[in-house]
C-alpha cells in the first residue's frame, strides 16, 4: 500500500472525530436532525482547522439514506460508499483559486438544474471562495439567493474580509477556531500511537506550538520530525531538526537581563546564532517568552499560557522576579525592533542593541551619577567610565599648560572646565576661600558643536543636562565670538542637513540649502528667497534658526532677515549645454582638452 502523509490519512470522517470544533459541529448535527438546513454556508476560519473536511463530512451526512441517533452518516448505504469511494454524483468540489472566472461559475450554475439521482441534496463545496473575480461574484448572486431547492452550497474561505457584503448577507457563518495546544497534542498522540512511535509529552508540545493552531500544519510537522528521529520523537531531536530556539535560552536571556550582565547577554546570543539560530526568530522568540512571563504575573490569566503545566510553573516563578516595569519596556523594546529587522542592514547589530537596551532596563544609574532616559544607553563597562579630576591642581597637571594672559584658552579640560576656571578655582583655595564650581563645558568646536547638537537632545538627554548646557552656551554668546563668512555657510549648510534628516522638513531643507546668504554689516545676516511661498515658510521658523546659528556661532548678537531677491540676484538655471558653453568660455584648459581629444557635444 502507497504511502500517505498524517494529514490525509487520520482526516476525520464523522462530526465526532473532529478536533477542536466541538460547538460548530454540535450545530451542525443539530441541523441535520431538525432537517431545518440553510441554502448557503460560510466555513471560514485559518488554514489547516478543518473547513473543508466539515463541509465533506456536512455533505455526506445530510445525503445518508440512514443516519445514525448522533446525526452521523452511517457510512454502508450507496451514498456514503459512492463518496467514500470519490464517485458521487452529488457532492462537487470547485479550487475557487484556480477557476476563478465567469465561465467557471456559469459552468456550475449548469449543474445545479439537474436534480440528484441519488440522494436528496446536491452539495456545492467551493473552497478559497475569496479568489472569485468581481465578475465572477456578480454571476454567483442570483443563484446563491435563490438556488432550487435541492442544491446546497458551502462556501469556504480563510479571508473573509475580502468577501462582499451580499455574498456573507446569504449564507449562514461559520467561524472556525485555532486549534488548542492541548487539542493538537492529544492528536498527535493519538496519531503517534496508531504509528507505533515513542515520544516525549514535551516534543508533541513544541510540534504544536510550532503549527500556531492549525492541525494539518501539526501532522505535516510531526511526519517531518518522526523521519528525523526513526519514531523516537524526544525534544532534544525535534529542537534540532526544526531548527528551534529551546526555551531554556530564553529563561537564561531574562535572569542575564534582570542582572544587567550585557557581556553574558551578548555571549549567549552569539551561541545561538552559532547553532543556526535566525536573529530575527531569538527576537520575536523572546517578545514571545516575555509576553508569557507578563501573562504568568496573575492566576487569573496562566490559562492564556499555551505551554504544558511543567513550563506554565516555570513562568510563573520567573514571573515573581520580574518587575512590572521591566516587562512593558522589555516587549516594548522587542517589539519595535521586530518592526525594524527587515529594514535593518546589519541585522545582527540591531539584535545586540536591542537586547542591550532590555539588559539595562533596571539597571541603575552610572557611576558618574548622570542618570539616562529614553534610548541613551547607560555605560556598558564602568571601568572604562572617564575619570574626574579630584582637585583643580590636577586638572591643569593633566594639560601641563599654564595660563597666560591674552592667550587662547582650551576649550575641554579632563574634568570638561576651562583652564581659566581651573586656575581662579586653585587661587581661590590658596587664600582659603571657597573654590568656585564650575559648570562642565563641552566644546567640540563650531562645526562638530552644529553637526552633533540636536542629536544630544534626541539620545534622551535629561532636562537638568539640557538646561545646563544652554546656560553654558548663554555664557559662550555673551562673549559675542566674531565669526566669518565661511563659518557662517559652514553653519547654515550644517543646519540644512541636520533639517534634511526629518522627513516632514526635507523639502524645505533642500531649499535652504540653494538660498545665498548675505552678511554685509556684521552681524547682520540676510537670507535672499526666489519667492513667497518659501519667504513664508522661513519666517515661520526665523526664530528658531536665530537661535540654532546664534548657538553654533557662539554669538547671541547676531541678527536673521529674509527678504525676496531682486531681478539681479536672481541666477538662471542653466541647461546643460550652457553649462558646457560657460566652462568652455572660461576654462582654457578645457578648450585644449576638447581640442587635443576632438570631442563633440551631442544631446541626449
Amino acid at each position: 500500500m502507497e504511502y500517505q502523509v498524517s494529514a490525509r490519512k487520520y482526516r476525520p470522517s464523522s462530526f465526532s472525530s473532529v478536533v477542536g470544533q466541538e460547538a460548530l459541529t454540535t450545530t451542525l448535527r443539530n441541523a441535520v436532525k431538525s432537517g431545518k438546513l440553510a441554502h448557503a454556508f460560510l466555513f471560514c476560519g485559518p488554514r489547516g482547522v478543518g473547513k473543508t473536511t466539515c463541509a465533506r463530512i456536512f455533505a455526506k451526512t445530510i445525503n445518508c439514506e440512514n443516519p445514525t441517533a448522533e446525526s452521523e452518516a452511517c457510512g454502508q448505504c450507496e451514498s456514503c460508499k459512492a463518496f467514500a469511494e470519490q464517485r458521487s454524483y452529488n457532492i462537487f468540489e470547485l479550487d475557487a483559486a484556480s477557476n476563478n472566472s465567469v465561465e467557471n461559475i456559469k459552468q456550475l450554475m449548469e449543474q445545479t438544474r439537474i436534480p440528484p439521482q441519488v440522494g436528496r441534496y446536491k452539495v456545492f463545496i467551493i473552497d478559497e471562495v475569496h479568489m472569485l473575480s468581481t465578475q465572477a461574484f456578480n454571476a454567483f448572486l442570483k443563484t446563491l439567493e435563490e438556488p432550487p431547492s435541492y442544491v446546497i452550497f458551502i462556501l469556504a474561505t480563510t479571508e473573509k474580509n475580502k468577501l462582499l457584503p451580499t455574498i456573507l448577507s446569504r449564507c449562514q457563518i461559520y467561524d472556525f477556531e485555532r486549534m488548542s495546544v492541548a487539542d493538537t497534542v492529544a492528536h498527535l498522540k493519538m496519531v503517534a500511537e496508531r504509528e507505533g512511535y515513542t515520544y516525549e509529552d514535551a516534543a508533541l508540545e513544541v510540534i504544536a506550538e510550532k503549527a500556531d493552531g492549525g492541525m494539518r500544519d501539526a501532522l505535516s510537522i510531526f511526519d517531518q520530525v518522526a523521519s528525523f528521529c526513526q519514531g523516537d520523537i524526544t525534544l532534544e531531536k525535534v529542537i534540532k531538526d526544526l531548527n528551534l530556539m529551546d526555551i531554556e535560552h530564553y529563561f537564561q536571556l531574562t535572569d542575564l537581563s534582570l542582572q544587567n550582565k550585557c557581556a553574558d547577554v551578548m555571549l549567549l546570543l552569539n551561541s545561538m546564532l552559532e547553532q543556526g539560530m535566525d536573529a530575527g526568530h531569538v527576537v520575536t522568540g523572546f517578545a514571545e517568552h516575555i509576553r508569557n512571563v507578563m501573562m504568568a504575573k496573575d492566576q487569573q490569566t496562566i490559562p492564556l499560557l499555551e505551554t504544558s503545566a511543567k513550563y506554565a510553573q516555570r513562568y510563573a516563578q520567573q514571573a515573581q522576579a520580574c518587575p512590572p516595569a521591566f516587562l512593558y519596556k522589555a516587549l516594548q523594546i522587542l517589539t519595535r525592533c521586530d518592526l525594524n529587522y527587515r529594514q535593518s542592514s546589519n541585522k545582527r547589530l540591531l539584535v545586540e542593541i536591542t537586547l542591550i537596551e532590555v539588559a539595562q532596563i533596571t539597571q541603575p544609574a552610572d557611576a558618574d551619577g548622570v542618570p539616562r532616559k529614553g534610548r541613551m544607553l547607560k555605560n556598558l563597562f564602568e571601568k572604562l567610565a572617564p575619570l574626574k579630576p579630584k582637585t583643580a591642581e590636577q586638572a591643569a597637571v593633566a594639560y601641563n599648560k599654564p595660563t597666560v594672559a591674552n592667550e587662547p584658552q582650551p576649550s575641554v579640560v579632563a574634568s570638561g572646565s576651562t583652564v581659566a576656571s581651573v586656575v581662579s578655582s586653585a587661587t581661590a583655595s590658596a587664600e582659603g576661600a571657597k573654590p568656585s564650581v564650575s559648570k562642565p563645558v563641552l566644546n567640540m568646536g563650531s562645526g562638530m558643536s552644529s553637526l552633533f547638537g540636536s542629536t544630544f537632545k534626541s539620545l534622551g538627554k535629561t532636562e537638568d543636562q539640557t538646561a545646563q548646557i544652554d546656560e553654558v552656551v548663554d555664557e559662550g554668546n555673551k562673549e559675542a565670538s566674531r565669526f566669518t563668512t565661511e563659518e557662517l555657510n559652514h553653519e547654515w549648510l550644517a543646519m540644512c542637513i541636520r533639517m534634511g534628516r526629518n522627513q516632514t522638513m526635507r523639502g524645505l531643507a533642500s531649499s535652504l540649502r540653494n538660498c545665498p546668504l548675505e552678511m554685509k554689516e556684521y552681524p547682520n545676516v540676510e537670507i535672499i528667497v526666489t519667492n513667497n511661498i518659501l519667504l513664508d515658510q522661513i519666517k515661520a521658523i526665523q526664530g528658531r534658526i536665530k537661535a540654532t546659528l546664534s548657538q553654533s556661532l557662539h554669538n547671541s548678537e547676531i541678527t536673521i532677515a529674509v527678504r525676496l531677491a531682486e531681478n539681479h540676484e536672481v541666477k538662471k538655471v542653466l541647461t546643460k549645454f550652457e553649462l558646457y558653453e560657460k566652462l568652455y568660455n572660461e576654462l582654457p584648459s578645457l578648450q585644449h582638452l576638447v581640442r587635443s581629444l576632438g570631442l563633440e557635444l551631442v544631446s541626449d
